[in-house]
Order: C-alpha cells, then structure tokens, then sequence
C-alpha cells in the first residue's frame, strides 16, 4: 500500500469506505442494527419479509423490534449502534411517532442513526414539516412501500448512517489527532514520547492491542555512553512484549517482525498487512521509528487516513523531542565520554543527601596524575583517548552500581554506596596499563573521598568538600586517598577567607614595606636592606608572614603585590641612599610565580627605568627551592637580568639540595645562609659546621655570602671567624618602615661589632 501522509483532507469525505487490497478482513463484519417500531405486529413481520437476504455493504441486518413507544425508549438506551429506525408515526395516538423522535434527537443525542417515518393514515402530519423539525430521513406511506421501495429506501438510509458515523469518527479523530500533538510536542524525554505514541494510535483505531516500538538512529538519545545509533532498539512496549524495553530488536523479534519493520524503517513507509501493521515515524536528522501492533481486527480506510495523519504530526513532534534530547544532553552529559557531566552529578548528590541514602553513600572524586604533562607530550588528541579510556573501564567495573561523572578535564566523579566506591578497589583498577590508541599507558591516580553521613551542607558544598580532600591527597598523598575531615574543611575554608581579605588589603592600601639593614660587621656600615612585606589588618593587628604569603603565591595574588614592592622599593632607594654608603643596594624576594611569569623580566626593566635606580643597586632574591626546579630556564633568565646589571642572590642557601655545578652555571651573586643555620650556632657546640661550609663554598666560588636571622653577638663573631663578612638580623635591627629606617640611617644606630 503508498503511503498515505500526503492524501488530502478531502479524501475523509468518500462515499464507499472500502479496505484497501491489501489490508485483507480476516473477521466477520457486524450486522446493521435495525429497530421497527410499531404497534401492529404484521407489520414487523411483512418488513422483515421484504427485507430478508438483504446485504448492504456486505453486512447483514439484524431486527429490533418495539410495539410502543415505551418499548422503544427502553431499546434505545440499552441498544448500541443502531442504524435505522423504522417508526410508526401514529401508534397510539397521533403524535406518538414525533415524540419519539424528539427524544431520540434531543434527549438521547442520537444525531447519526437514520429514521424513516411510516404511516398507514397519511395526512396525520405534513411531509415537509414532520422532515424539517425532526431530522427525519425520510417519510412514507405503508402502502406505497413495496419491497423494491423499501429495499432502496433501507438500503440509502444505512449508506447515509455509515456516511454520518465516518464522517463524525474522523472529526473525533482529527480532534484527538489535535490534542494528541499538543500532548506529545509538550514532551522532551524519548521514552515517554514512545509511551504516548503507543497509548495514542490504539485510542485513534478504538482497540487495544500487543505492541511495541523500535528506534533506529538514535544516538542523540543515549545516556550514559550507552550508543544505540547501530540498530534498532525496542524502546516501549505493552501486553506480550512488555518484556522487550531497552533491548536489541534483532534479540527479541520474530523473522517477520523485524522484516515488517524494517521494510517501514528503510523504505520510509507504513506497512499493512491482514494480522498486523507497522507504522512510520522519522525527523529530518533520519532519527526514525517504527511501530508494530497486532490486529485481531479490521482496519478501515478512514482508520488509516487518521492514522497517516497522526503520525505525519506525531513526526514533527519527534523533531522536537530530538532537540529537547540533544539539549539535556548537552545539559547533563559529558559529550566526549557519554558520562554524566558535573550539574547531573550535582543533582543526583542533592537527591542522595535529602534520601535515606546518604547514611551509607560516598562521593569520591578521581584525579589522573600528571594528566597535563601527558597532554602536553603527546597532545590533546591522545588525551582525550585516555580519558574515554579510563571512563570506559569505570563503567565496566562498576556498571550502573554507583553514578559515574566527568566534573573536570581529568577528574571523575563517582557516587554510591561506600563498599562499592571503596579506594581501594578504585586505586585496583589502575594498577593494569591502558591501552590507547595503540600504545600501552600506565597511569595512577589520587582521590578525594567525602562520606555522605551526617553531612547537613548542600550538594554543591559536597563537591567542593571533596574536591579540598583531593588537593590535600595531590600534595600530600599523590597516588593515595584523602577523606575529607572537618578540620581539613576549616583549614581550608580559612586560607580562603585569608585570600579574600589579603585581596581586600591589597585594594585598600594596608599593605607595605619595610626595611631590614644589610651591614658590614668588619665596619659596621649600613651596605643595603631587604625589603620585606608587611600586613596590618583592620583592627591594628599584624598578620604573620608566613601566615599570608603562601596564600599570596597560591592565588596568584603574589604577581600583583610581587610588582608593588619592587617598585616601591626601586622608587624608595634613592631617598634611603642618601643616608647611607654610596654602594647601599636593596634587596627584594622574589616567589617562584613572579619568575616564571613571562612579562616578569619587561616588569624588572621598567622598574628601574622608572625609579631611576642603578641596576647594579637591586638585587633580586630566590629560594634556593626555585633555583632547582627548572634550571635550564632559570640560568636563561638570571642571565638576562645580569644584562641588564641587576644582581641575583640565593636565600636560604643550605635549606634545598643544590648541585654544585647547578650552582656555578646560575652566576648568582651572592648566597645567604639561612637563620636556621645561624640559630643552631654556639662557641660551645659543633653545629656551625653547615654555616662555615657555605661561606668556604661562596670563597671557592668567589661570590658574596651573607648570613640572615643574626641576634648575638657570639653568632656575629662566629660568622666572621668563618670568614663571612656581611649579616642582617634584630642584633642589628628590627625591619623598620621608610620614614623610620630613613632616620636609623640618618643617626647610624648601628651595634658595636
């Protein structure tokens, strides 16, 4: 049979609802139901007699009979589908006929069924009127119906019935084809789309029936990674297949079940046949579906029409439950793993923790070391085989036991029951190399842990939870797990809270410098100072040093505030220097996050350019830690600013493990014992040794040394018995701001030697 979703509305209005030739009637039709309604019981006989053999559409009739009209009312509530009503007009009294046929039309609503008035005393009410006011079909004497008049009269009536009843079925029909639509444009999620589809077709046909419906093409459906774009998928279903959903059609399908069906799906068409159908739904992106249902029944052609109608609409809704689908996609999955992405893990956390769930559940979050080297080495490329990698054996070790997610560009989120998301069992699964993209890669892996119980946060505090237990693991633990603990949680939420307000410090000026004399103890003169950063919160008091720069160097606050103190102290040299030596330099600290920022070295130039300070008079300081963790372009960038006549120091000298030969390709100019060193020295004990090591070392390498953290004289005297020269510490003076130092300068309150 063609395919009827272009017919014309027209065609509903047809005179013969044939079956098409290939929809063959494989049950007996029902007979016409015809009641006679008179008082004289020859006449029932004699109409019967008239009528007998008679087939009109290939049905047979079937007699009610009534002899009053209270009979009839009686029939007629409790009969259905009668065709037509052969009825005596006069009865009892004259106006019997007609006041049935009032309470047939206006009390029962009985618009489609044809009735033919009879009289065997003509005059007893007008032709013309009794049609007119009635809506009879027609109006005859008994005597002038003969069997061929009756015949014909009986036979127009019923083919006028069956006209009235398609046409009102098809306007039923176009009215539920309407709200069908609105129902199924309404709805965004494919199963219940699928589901309403199956409820709708067997409403339009006016039978239930065994069905299911198959999807091909529908990738832009799966969640999950689950990929159904290689064949066709039982999707709903109900009766016998019911237990067909969510499997392979070619698993479950009988031979001729999946020959109707894929005749529909690949010649784009319905597909009749006498025991069952299949109807075609598809959307512009060849996302198509099919519908099977068995017919114990007849389909008639105004069945089908509706039928091409309703899926023609039903089509382009399709496009839009596809697009309402690619959406949540794009919404709630990660569209390189198919996992689910960080909102739909969020949603399911927040439902876990409102359920009796979260007393035995975990959240756990997977971080691949070292991912971005790896990224970085063999490219995004690989990277992202890696990553589909490692979901893909997630999911097959865990399956649907526990929620999987990509949060973050390599961080997995996992939820479930704490057995199932044991660390352990986790860490497993990396103990065996990946194959990826045809290279064998063994990766490990640190997690973050957060145990769901007696947690009274929101979801999205789980999450970050979860991720500090996972930077605590990556520092501390790499390759191990870290549970989160509230200490961690008020650890870390106060580093947070010190970020924001250094932040706010900065903006409002309540941080500065101050200066810490650099002196000759041979002399006693003032050579330089180190500039120092201080911190004076709101209410007066001072936050500690080594309370706020790593918090400063953490958020990458350091660059900005690294910037200001060189500046200031470019800029604050030339008045210092007036009070002191011509040789006064000053000496500022310079974090690891300064150095490496590539506009570090245009901002070191455009300090003293600006201040006007000799280069030679600065000199920068690094830890010795910065100096050995990429030599090669540390020994690029100290040259650079030798260039430009700027010195470089090395604080902490002794704290790190650097090489000598490290050490003699970085040309720095000075090295700086650290005040651990000093601390631990005495006439009376041998713990000197490291601080006498690094002053020979700085002789045998013929730079600078100074000592840091100097607060006796003993140590003074100790130092310069190594042969060190130069110190700064409170022996001396304590750091001091501009104005203060300026005047200590001025008067040179220096300590005797």
């Amino acid at each position: 049979m063609s395919d009827h979703t272009q017919q014309d509305d027209a065609l509903f209005f047809v005179e013969d609802d044939t079956i098409p030739s290939d929809v063959s009637q494989n049950t007996q039709l029902p007979d016409w139901n015809i009641l006679i309604i008179d008082d004289d019981p020859d006449v029932h006989t004699a109409t019967m007699f008239a009528l007998n053999g008679l087939k009109i559409q290939n049905r047979n009739l079937h007699y009610l009979h009534a002899y009053s009209a209270s009979e009839a009312r009686h029939l007629l509530i409790h009969s259905e589908a009668i065709a037509v009503i052969l009825l005596d007009v006069v009865m009892t009294d004259e106006n019997a006929g007609l006041q049935l046929v009032s309470y047939i039309r206006q009390d029962l609503l009985m618009r489609d069924v044809r009735i033919i008035l009879r009289t065997g005393q003509a005059g007893y009410a007008p032709e013309v009127e009794a049609i007119r006011d009635y809506d009879i079909n027609d109006y005859k004497n008994k005597t002038e119906l003969t069997q061929a008049k009756l015949f014909t009269t009986v036979t127009s009536a019923i083919r006028s019935y069956e006209q009235i009843c398609t046409v009102s079925s098809n306007r039923l029909g176009l009215e539920a084809i309407i709200k069908a639509s609105a129902r199924l444009m309404a709805l965004s999620d494919i199963q219940e789309f699928a589901e309403t589809i199956l409820e709708q077709v067997l409403d339009l046909i006016l039978h239930d029936a065994d069905a299911f419906i198959c999807a091909i093409n529908f990738s832009d459906f799966s969640h999950g990674g689950e990929d159904l774009s290689k064949g066709a998928h039982i999707i709903a279903s109900k009766g016998k297949y019911l237990d067909w959903n969510n499997q392979a059609f070619v698993q479950v399908a009988e031979r001729k079940q999946q020959a109707m069906v894929q005749k529909a799906l690949f010649e784009r068409k319905h597909v009749y046949e006498v025991d069952s159908v299949v109807l075609y739904f598809s959307n512009h992106e060849s996302v198509s579906m099919g519908m099977y249902f068995d017919t114990g029944f007849d389909i008639t052609t105004s069945q089908i029409r509706l039928l091409d109608m309703f899926c023609s609409n039903a089509s382009v809704c399709l496009e839009n439950v596809a697009l309402s689908s690619r959406m949540h996609n794009l919404a709630f999955f990660d569209p390189l793993t198919g996992l689910s992405n960080r909102l739909h893990l969020l949603q399911t956390l927040s439902a876990s923790l409102r359920s009796h769930k979260k007393y035995d559940s975990v959240l756990v979050l997977v971080d691949i070391d070292h991912f971005s080297e790896t990224n970085d080495a063999l490219g995004h490329h690989f990277g992202d085989f890696l990553l589909c990698a490692v979901a893909r054996r997630l999911l097959d070790h865990f399956g649907d036991a526990c929620q999987i997610a990509r949060i973050g560009n390599d961080i997995f989120g996992m939820l479930g029951h704490e057995e199932m998301v044991a660390p352990e069992m986790i860490l497993s699964l990396f103990t065996k190399p990946f194959l990826v993209d045809g290279q064998k890669m063994q990766i490990s892996v640190s997690l973050g842990l957060i145990k769901l119980s007696d947690y009274e946060l929101q979801a999205a505090d789980a999450l970050k939870d979860a991720n500090i237990a996972l930077k605590r693991s990556k520092i501390h633990n790499r390759s191990r797990y870290t549970y989160f603990t509230k200490d961690l949680g008020v650890e870390i939420r106060e580093r947070v809270r010190m970020m924001h307000a250094l932040r706010a410090a900065f903006e409002r000026d309540r941080l500065f410098v101050v200066y810490q004399p650099q002196v000759n103890m041979q002399t006693g003169k003032t050579v330089g100072a180190e500039a120092l950063l201080r911190w004076r919160a709101e209410d007066g008091s001072f936050i500690p040093p080594d309370q706020f720069i790593p918090i400063a160097e953490y958020s990458g606050l350091i660059v900005n505030i690294g910037e200001w103190v060189l500046r200031s102290a470019c800029f604050e040299w030339k008045q210092l220097s007036e009070h002191a030596d011509a040789s006064f330099r000053i000496a500022v600290n310079v974090s690891q996050a300064q150095f490496s920022h590539p506009l570090f070295l245009q901002s070191v130039a455009r300090a003293v350019v600006d201040s006007n300070i000799p280069p030679d008079r600065l000199e920068l300081e690094i830890t010795e830690s910065m100096a050995m963790t990429d030599p090669e372009v540390l020994i690029e960038s100290i040259a650079k600013l030798k260039t430009m006549g700027v010195r470089v120091s090395i604080d902490d000298f002794g704290t790190g493990f650097s090489s000598l030969s490290h050490l003699q390709k970085l040309k720095v100019d000075k090295l700086k014992i650290d005040r651990t060193f000093v601390n631990q020295m005495s006439s009376t004990s041998h713990n000197a040794s490291i601080a006498k090591m690094i002053v020979q070392l700085s002789q045998s390498l013929n730079i600078d040394v100074i000592a840091e953290g100097v607060e006796t004289q003993e140590q003074a005297d100790l130092l310069m018995s190594f042969g060190c020269v130069f110190a700064q510490g409170f022996y001396y003076s304590k750091p001091k701001i501009h104005t203060e130092f300026k005047d200590w300068l001025s008067r040179a309150q220096l300590l005797p030697k």
